[in-house]
């Protein structure tokens, strides 16, 4: 949630260029994929490979909607192709400002001399993790199971407990172990954003394929049955972080939309007062500046161990903490496909409440037009 940098705020406006990138040279076109896969071609495996920046899977099943020119491409060459795509969705913000290479030489250091406290954190043991309500709805699976923990306290804002109080403490103490490393060895460490100056990028530290198995297994049927409009069936990558607010570091964050299709933010404690999220409604990049109505209004006190699920797209920001400190773990899930798709799209009344509300407001002019007798 909180990485949320010039561009994914609602009070940046950007000058859009209708053409695009038509007048660039071809080598700085940034290729794009296909609409449909090509459900016959048979990918290559990369999981061999180690200084990749997204999971292997994710190249394996991109490969599908690659052009058909590439599909017959060497590996490598394969692989350059799917990275300039995928450096589009990379995050924003303080990583963002680092090269793919010096941020491949932090995360290189990191594993080779960071001491993990709990080693155990860095593989998922649902058992471990999460409070048994949560942990058989998935295995459930239905909707029925799914929906049946969840509470909708306004259109698009689900919240649910998830994360047992030992697994919560381990975190909370894992980056206070690591913060310290990094200080005694002279590390700078990466924040996960612009706009907070506290807290650690989890994947860096290495809890990578930790959260994208938390994500694919256990975050996906809840995101494909609530948010099948902005990509929720389709989640293929995220980006996992802390930020930590406290009287005389972070005390609030600003106005903003996050990077990512579907944001899980759950609350790891500690003792705090104030620090409660407001919520302002979905909307796409045309209308994030707009109103909100009442009914998209809504403000949310953290509840350690508790899970908020929504829309990237829907706007929030939080109030500031009055005593005690906060700390949340936040997933940003992406979907590629979702991404790629949303070019081509003119229309976003499926899932921003400002296009839906002129479509309803241009049917219902049409319709009172059809009825005025003729002249």
């Amino acid at each position: 949630m909180a990485e949320a940098a010039a561009d994914a705020h609602p009070n940046n406006k950007r000058k859009h260029n209708p053409n695009g990138l038509a007048n660039e040279s071809k080598e700085r076109v940034i290729p794009r994929l296909l609409k449909e896969p090509n459900l016959s071609h048979a990918p290559d495996n990369y999981d061999d490979l180690v200084n990749i920046e997204y999971p292997p899977s994710l190249y394996s099943t991109m490969e599908q909607y690659l052009p058909s020119h590439m599909l017959t491409a060497p590996r490598d060459k394969k692989l350059a192709f799917m990275d300039r795509v995928l450096v589009k969705y990379r995050p924003n913000g303080e990583r963002a400002r680092h090269s793919i290479q010096k941020h491949r030489e932090y995360r290189d250091r990191v594993k080779d001399k960071y001491k993990r406290l709990h080693e155990d954190l860095y593989t998922l043991d649902p058992d471990q993790i999460f409070v048994e309500p949560f942990r058989k709805a998935v295995e459930n699976g239905s909707e029925a199971a799914l929906r049946e923990i969840l509470t909708e306290h306004s259109p698009g804002v689900f919240t649910f407990t998830m994360l047992q109080p030992g697994f919560c403490s381990k975190v909370l103490e894992e980056v206070a172990h690591f913060e310290k490393w990094a200080h005694e060895v002279k590390v700078s460490v990466l924040r996960p954003n612009t706009m907070n100056n506290y807290g650690a990028v989890l994947d860096d530290i290495g809890m990578e394929t930790m959260l994208d198995q938390l994500m694919m297994k256990f975050i996906r049927p809840f995101a494909a049955l609530l948010f099948f409009n902005v990509g929720g069936a389709t989640l293929d990558t995220h980006h996992g972080f802390v930020v930590e607010y406290s009287i005389g570091g972070d005390l609030d964050l600003g106005f903003h939309v996050d990077d990512s299709e579907v944001t899980l933010n759950v609350c790891l404690g500690k003792e705090f007062d104030g620090g409660e999220l407001f919520f302002r409604g979905v909307r796409c990049d045309a209308h994030v500046n707009g109103e909100a109505r009442s009914e998209e209004m809504l403000e949310y006190s953290h509840v350690p161990g508790r899970a908020i699920l929504h829309a990237g797209r829907h706007r929030h920001g939080a109030k500031a903490i009055t005593s005690g400190q906060r700390t949340n773990l936040i997933l940003w899930c992406r979907s590629s496909e979702f991404r790629e798709l949303k070019k081509y799209q003119r229309d976003f009344s499926a899932w921003c409440g400002e296009c839906l509300l002129r479509k309803k407001e241009r049917r219902r002019r049409l319709t009172n037009a059809k009825r005025q007798p003729a002249a």
